[in-house]
């Protein structure tokens, strides 16, 4: 059962890092690949993250990856909205 979570986990995450990826190449404008880069890359990141989390037990490891994921969920969409506002403050068109 163990396994299984893993598994999926790991699946989720690779999924959601691979949609992001695409929708930095495929998006016009950088607001719309800040959004997403953070959705998406937040999201496969946890979900990997999390994967390590169940494959690793309850350790000290695991208590260094939770505080990991906090740090990431926190972070990430702070540093794209501020990316996001920088680029509208400058008023540069990508299109």
């Amino acid at each position: 059962m163990k396994n299984i979570l893993i598994c999926i986990s790991l699946t989720g995450g690779l999924f959601f890092l691979l949609v992001g990826t695409i929708g930095l190449l495929r998006f016009p404008d950088i607001y719309t690949r800040a959004h997403s880069a953070a959705k998406c890359d937040t999201l496969g990141a946890i979900l990997c993250l999390f994967a390590l989390m169940l494959y690793g037990g309850l350790s000290f490891a695991s208590l260094k990856l939770s505080l990991v994921i906090i740090f990431l969920w926190m972070t990430s969409p702070t540093a794209t909205h501020l990316i996001a506002k920088a680029n509208y403050k400058v008023k540069k068109r990508n299109y």
